[in-house]
């Protein structure tokens, strides 16, 4: 599905033709449908009969195969834990073994044998790399030499939230499309056929209509608002509490299902600092609207100095939130740095 806002970047890409470069690179915010593009890039392509919208016809032997999931020239390199969310949780895993969150290198290994190969369909293959910025640096330079030396044929189109975390000589053999948020018009086509919750968690999905619908889906405004009740409230007495029920909270049933994990939490707890900041320092609410009344209450008790340290601070706790050593640790960490900073105390 190509979404409204995407439109005319889908045709610049089918008016290329042949033309299309044997890399290109995506990248833009989560939430605007970058894996979407890619999936439907890659369907045209293997198509025998795209039709004159440039989409896959649907109807051809390997569109057959692709939409089967057994299409052997369309090749998806993604975590290990997207497949396993695919698959159900905890198929093919060790007991007590989580799958990892980034991309190996054995999948780039296994990659270089497949392609090594003639293709099964013609000389065209598909490679979509998603996100990119989960290859750590071994694996980033295994498939830096399938981008240097590709296979006759082969595209690949990797898509990126983080390009900066990508080494540079992965971003400088690939043509870069770029993708920013849709403008108002189109935000508000959108919203006119969204569900309400949705639309009330767009600001929280940062402008990003598709990150709104899965975070509304997966019990967004509950959680949402939960957040902002602990939050608004918290004394400084209170944080040790507070991360006791917030760890509580990460680990239940609920919490596990909608995928609401630590980086989600500290996501959410930047984005709330962010705003804080933003008053601070003369400008406007972004990711909690709703709230602003809570939130100038708040940053008036705050020192410029203040906000700014908390907010870099909860920047540096979200960059380890998947690793943590212990999440209690890192809870009571986090709030008991916020609850300093909203009383305004220095250092």
């Amino acid at each position: 599905m190509i979404h409204p806002w995407l439109q005319s970047t889908w045709t610049r890409l089918v008016e290329l033709g042949e033309r299309l470069p044997h890399a290109l690179l995506f990248v833009g915010p989560a939430g605007l449908g970058k894996r979407a593009l890619a999936e439907a890039l890659a369907a045209r392509l293997l198509c025998d009969a795209p039709g004159a919208d440039g989409h896959a016809c649907g109807q051809c032997e390997p569109c057959l195969w692709r939409l089967s999931g057994n299409h052997p020239d369309l090749h998806r390199v993604v975590p290990e834990a997207e497949t396993a969310a695919a698959e159900g949780e905890g198929d093919g895993e060790a007991p007590g073994k989580a799958a990892s969150t980034q991309i190996r290198i054995d999948q780039v290994r296994a990659l270089q044998g497949a392609l090594a190969v003639t293709g099964h369909h013609g000389s065209r293959r598909v490679v979509l790399l998603d996100p990119a910025e989960a290859m750590n640096g071994v694996t980033a330079n295994a498939l830096l030499k399938l981008l240097e030396e590709p296979p006759e044929g082969c595209i690949f189109v990797l898509v990126s939230s983080a390009p900066r975390i990508l080494l540079p000589t992965i971003r400088s053999r690939c043509q870069q499309w770029h993708f920013s948020r849709p403008d108002a018009a189109a935000l508000a086509r959108w919203g006119a056929h969204a569900a309400a919750d949705a639309r009330a968690l767009l600001a929280l999905g940062g402008g990003m209509p598709l990150a709104a619908e899965r975070l509304a889906q997966g019990g967004g405004a509950a959680m949402h608002a939960r957040f902002v009740r602990d939050i608004a409230g918290l004394q400084g007495a209170d944080a040790l509490r507070l991360a006791g029920q917030w760890e509580a909270w990460l680990r239940s049933k609920d919490a596990l299902a909608a995928g609401f994990g630590l980086p989600e939490l500290t996501d959410w707890m930047q984005r709330w600092v962010s705003d804080l900041a933003a008053l601070r320092l003369g400008g406007r609410v972004r990711f909690f609207p709703a709230q602003e009344g809570v939130l100038a209450a708040l940053a008036s008790r705050m020192s410029v100095a203040a906000a700014s340290a908390c907010y870099n601070e909860v920047a540096q706790i979200r960059k380890v939130s998947r690793h943590p050593l212990s999440l209690r640790l890192v809870l009571e960490d986090m709030l008991m740095r916020y609850a300093r900073a909203v009383a305004g105390a220095r250092g």
